[in-house]
């Protein structure tokens, strides 16, 4: 076994010998692309998301240097009858060259990078095939080694892009390693020759080089839009909610904690919070011990216009529209907000929704990084929204309604369209925009079971907060005093049973009708 050539079965072994989710189904569908047109293909998504543990998995699969039936025997791809024939199949029935990309870069330089790993692959083909013939390029010398054996290669590279990430201010660097790819994946009659099925995972798409892909005949499923492989993104409901009855976990907050990225209609978590939240019995953001957790103030500090606004109401809970198309697949070409909210939706910071071409901060987790990261941007207008947003939370909770009602009118006003001035979802964006800096405070629920209906907005404080709990009501045409009457009436609190602390009653209203006048706000705010 090498350590590019044939690295055998025991990345695999560990992670079966560990707590292990099987995805192993996805086998079938990259034995489904052997030898086809569709044999090239490439998966982006987030860190974290798993992508490792797959790449090792079709290593342990396809590897013909060992025996991996016994890790698999009671997996979905063993065991399913639909899978029976091509499991058998191909099972160990290949030289696999396998690259991690990210190790490589650790173990040499990047000028030396594409060097490297055609030196290191020819050493560990002779030393496997010392009879084989030799040949003076890279691509000849693995047509050599298939003619000889008889049998193509797989080929896996796990995070193909930390070259383009890492070197991302180095072109140079990037054009010589997209052109070793090309020379790979791009010689349609050497590709075929050599090549059975290639598996490339990374957390970017394939970069663009110009308007084209520098190796544009890989199949993508990216975050943005995985079809087939939807439910091997990460792990499903139905998954969590058998690892937490196995851990005795409570999943109602593991779903608020880690869900999110819906995805194809299936709820998608992010694997490596659910497992750490699981072993450490504690539910954190785990997403602050990645690399990608430093750079998210990077790019919410660009200067686009709206990038504030936009911010503000991310935090708030508010989805984004955003158009994702037109994005260069790296970290440095950014033209408007929308490449910016692209790239964070490949680095898993934004969920993207695909009917509504709109993003949104998914869970608990990803909201605590946002916040944390929106207090250190240096933008005036996102350091203004921040101030305000913590002096209405402080007049709200001093019940300083004069004051909320202003803020509150300001904020209708300068956010919402006057077509959509009375439209119920704007209303509850006004609130959420006004409040979007809640994070230090509270966890906020939507829609919320309650007495008689559904409370639009409540604030619960968290454990170490001194605050009470807020529920907060818009509304049109009434009488301010109406407003806390609907929230008594419909025992709205009710959804707050056993909160033993103060809770805030917090009524808003005007009268739309006021055609080319200010619409007046008025607030009222009870104790409880």
């Amino acid at each position: 076994m090498g350590n590019y050539l044939n690295p055998g079965n025991s990345g695999f072994t560990a992670i079966r010998n560990s707590t292990y989710v099987d995805k192993s189904g996805m086998i079938d569908l990259i034995n489904r692309t052997i030898d086809t047109t569709e044999k090239l293909t490439c998966i982006s998504r987030p860190r974290r998301f798993g992508k490792s543990f797959a790449a090792k998995m079709l290593c342990a699969y396809y590897d013909r240097s060992c025996d991996s039936s016994q890790l698999f025997k009671d997996l979905e791809i063993a065991v399913d009858s639909e899978y029976a024939a091509s499991y058998h199949r191909y099972l160990n029935q290949y030289d696999v060259i396998y690259l991690d990309m990210t190790a490589i870069i650790g173990e040499t330089s990047f000028a030396d990078l594409v060097c490297y790993i055609k030196r290191n692959i020819i050493y560990e083909l002779k030393e496997k095939y010392p009879e084989m013939m030799a040949a003076e390029g890279f691509v000849p010398t693995l047509a050599n080694a298939v003619e000889m054996t008889g049998t193509k290669f797989i080929m896996i590279i796990d995070e193909w892009d930390a070259p383009i990430r890492e070197g991302k201010d180095n072109l140079e660097i990037q054009r010589g390693y997209l052109e070793f790819l090309r020379t790979l994946f791009k010689n349609s009659g050497a590709t075929d020759k050599i090549f059975a099925a290639v598996y490339i995972t990374g957390i970017l798409p394939v970069k663009k080089d110009g308007s084209q892909s520098a190796i544009s005949d890989f199949k993508e499923y990216t975050i943005v839009n995985p079809r087939k492989f939807v439910k091997y993104t990460g792990f499903t409901e139905e998954e969590v909610k058998k690892l937490c009855a196995e851990y005795e976990c409570d999943f109602f907050m593991m779903k608020q904690w880690y869900d999110g990225y819906t995805l194809g209609g299936t709820s998608i978590y992010n694997p490596n919070a659910v497992m750490e939240a699981l072993r450490n019995q504690e539910f954190a953001s785990y997403w602050t011990e990645t690399s990608a957790s430093k750079s998210l103030m990077e790019y919410i500090n660009l200067d686009f216009d709206g990038m504030s606004k936009t911010i503000a109401g991310l935090l708030g809970g508010i989805a984004v529209p955003v158009e994702t198309s037109g994005f260069a697949n790296d970290l440095v070409t950014f033209r408007d907000r929308n490449d910016v909210l692209t790239l964070l939706i490949h680095l898993g910071y934004l969920a993207y929704d695909k009917e509504t071409n709109t993003a949104r901060i998914p869970n608990e987790e990803i909201r605590l990084e946002f916040a944390k990261s929106v207090r250190k941007v240096r933008h005036d207008e996102t350091i203004r929204r921040v101030r305000e947003s913590d002096q209405l939370i402080i007049d709200t909770v001093q019940e300083n309604a004069d004051a909320v009602a202003v803020r509150i009118e300001k904020i209708h006003a300068e956010e919402t369209s006057p077509l959509f001035y009375n439209n119920e979802q704007a209303l509850r964006s006004v609130i959420k925009l006004a409040y979007f800096s809640y994070k230090d405070y509270y966890l906020k629920f939507e829609e919320l079971p309650s007495g008689d209906g559904y409370a639009d907005i409540v604030y619960f404080p968290r454990k170490s907060s001194p605050m009470p709990a807020l529920v907060i009501e818009l509304k049109w045409n009434q009488e301010v005093q109406g407003a806390i009457a609907q929230i008594k009436e419909r025992r709205y609190p009710a959804a707050l049973s056993g909160y033993g602390g103060d809770i805030l009653l917090v009524g808003i209203t005007y009268d739309k009708n006021k055609k080319g006048a200010k619409r007046k706000h008025s607030c009222m705010i009870e104790k409880i």
